[in-house]
């Protein structure tokens, strides 16, 4: 089993910035690859980063590409997503979710386990 806690989400003006941080327990933190995902009312759940066990290879959707930054730090169990040059359309619920193992993984259906979510919204 892994826990997940995500935090950081919050209210900011486009253009703006946030860093949400996703904090994991219960299983060897640096054997499995974690992914950003974010669900907007009314839509599906989509990819936004994923990143492999060390850090080593990232994804990013190519709407956010250039603007977030996945990183991990396998020593304090937490994975992070700086969110720079937010727009409106970045509004969402941003969820971190935990991979079966070390790789790189990119779709939702392959993610175990999931974080309760964290509310940003970006104001135009």
């Amino acid at each position: 089993q892994v826990q997940l806690v995500e935090s950081g989400g919050g209210l900011v003006q486009a253009g703006g910035s946030l860093r949400l941080s996703c904090a994991a327990s219960g299983r060897t933190f640096s054997s499995y690859g974690m992914g950003w995902f974010r669900q907007a009312p009314g839509k599906e759940r989509e990819s936004v980063a994923a990143i492999n066990w060390s850090g080593g290879s990232t994804y990013y959707a190519s709407s956010v590409k250039g603007r977030f930054t996945i990183s991990r730090v396998n020593a304090k169990n937490t994975v992070y997503l700086q969110m720079n040059s937010l727009t409106p359309e970045d509004t969402a619920v941003y969820y971190c979710a935990a991979g079966p193992s070390s790789g790189l993984y990119v779709f939702k259906s392959q993610y175990d386990y999931w974080g309760q979510g964290t509310q940003v919204t970006v104001s135009s």
